[in-house]
């Protein structure tokens, strides 16, 4: 009969092992007694049963049955269910570095195929393989702007998302990079301010379409007038809307950007997410990430290769275009699965359907007492609405009624307490629109 050791002797043979002598003590000798924890108050043991209840009566307390009107960057769409299914496939669960693509092409022809569609969808000549979220990829588009043109100054429209421009001045706090922000003009970018800033040293114009007050403007006159001063145009946009919107590319835009969650990805508690990315063939050497590029091996068949690593890890740190070392593969993925299953006519009907829906909200909103939309520009399916009182009141109002009413502008914006931001998507109903529209009104006048 073999010997099992009981609990103390193989936690002796352990700590021998590593070199203790005996205590357990010893183990922690390196953090100070007055940082230690004086006991471990653990309840008894579980079984595996017990466990999963309680983390399910746990995650039980996050389950809400609102009904979503927010946006700012962030979209309740519905995702098919082939989706789910397609990126849960284990064959999927690889390691996100494909170096050896004589072992990943799969993967790696995953990340070509999302290149493509994003270049589809922008009017671009080519992607990356995708960045952390929206808000790094247009840092990363301003840093890419500066290393083309040598210059230093970044102008920024003030319709560009707030979260978006603080997550490019953060990133950019100890670079001598100086920033000049445009506040817009009835909703939609000030030409006449942002035009006096286009000068020799600017290196790139940030603009946002549709913007953050959910304004659609067409901005050729402004990217005419940058290339004329040599400055280039970055645009952020909303994937939705380019089924019904003019492509960036068709413009003349030299580097999009734009968050892809509304691309097949489920609010997350803000993620994982993707930041998607494209820009001119001129420009390709200096765009930061993974970039993936299709060949012939030895015998003539197609095959997939990551190209243009100019990544630090691969060469000196300094002439690197970036310090990106991932890409967001499985939520690239879950982009790419979404898109192919919606192709061109899917994503203009769905388009369709958003500004549609948002339009018969507008005016279902504008009937009640006290609520202006505003309406000095076109929209796509998010829009702004002025209330008579503060928006962060009425909105603790409306979700106790079920309804996560928008997004309050004046968390961002000073004297817009009262403007609220409202998205409306085509997971919204006729009766969830009207069920709003009259519950805004009775929290405004009961």
């Amino acid at each position: 009969m073999s010997y099992v050791p009981n609990g103390n002797d193989t936690r002796d043979e352990m700590l021998k092992a590593v070199g203790c002598s005996g205590r357990i003590d010893e183990l922690f000798s390196s953090i100070p007694p007055e940082l230690r924890a004086k006991s471990f108050d653990l309840p008894e043991g579980k079984s595996e049963f017990e466990v999963e209840q309680a983390i399910r009566n746990l995650g039980a307390k996050n389950v809400n049955n609102l009904t979503y009107f927010i946006g700012g960057g962030f979209y309740d769409h519905y995702i098919p269910a082939a989706v789910d299914s397609l990126s849960s496939r284990g064959e999927f669960f690889t390691a996100y570095t494909p170096y050896q693509p004589e072992a990943s092409q799969g993967t790696l022809q995953a990340i070509y195929e999302y290149q493509s569609c994003i270049c589809s969808l922008t009017g671009m000549d080519a992607s990356n393989a995708s960045l952390y979220d929206g808000g790094t990829a247009l840092y990363e588009a301003a840093m890419m702007a500066i290393r083309i043109t040598k210059r230093n100054r970044i102008v920024m429209d003030g319709g560009v998302s707030p979260i978006y421009r603080k997550m490019v001045r953060s990133y950019t706090h100890n670079l001598d990079i100086d920033f000049t922000e445009v506040p817009v003009c009835h909703g939609q970018s000030d030409r006449g301010e942002l035009f006096k800033h286009l000068g020799k040293d600017t290196a790139a114009v940030i603009l946002q379409n549709p913007n953050f007050f959910g304004t659609v403007d067409d901005h050729s006159d402004i990217v005419k007038k940058a290339h004329e001063n040599g400055v280039l145009v970055i645009s952020s946009v909303y994937p939705i809307s380019l089924g019904m919107l003019k492509p960036p590319g068709e413009i003349g835009v030299d580097i999009v950007t734009g968050e892809g969650q509304s691309l097949g990805i489920p609010l997350s508690f803000g993620g994982p997410y993707l930041g998607f990315m494209a820009t001119k063939q001129e420009f390709l050497r200096n765009m930061p990430g993974r970039i993936c590029g299709a060949t012939t091996d030895k015998n003539g068949r197609r095959a997939y290769v990551l190209t243009f690593q100019t990544r630090e890890q691969h060469i000196r740190r300094e002439k690197a275009t970036s310090n990106i070392c991932s890409n967001q593969s499985l939520c690239a993925l879950r982009s790419l699965l979404y898109m192919s299953l919606l192709g061109d006519k899917g994503l203009k009907e769905l388009a369709s359907l958003c500004r549609d829906k948002a339009e018969f909200a507008k005016d279902s909103l504008s009937a009640i007492k006290g609520v202006k939309v505003l309406r000095s520009s076109p929209t796509f399916n998010e829009f702004t609405i002025q209330l008579p009182v503060n928006a962060n009141e009425v909105i603790g109002k409306m979700i106790e009624r079920g309804i996560a009413a928008g997004f309050p502008l004046g968390r961002y914006y000073e004297n817009m307490e009262n403007y609220l931001l409202i998205a409306v998507t085509e997971k919204r109903t006729k009766h969830e629109i009207v069920r709003f529209t009259d519950a805004l009104e009775d929290v405004l006048w009961s």
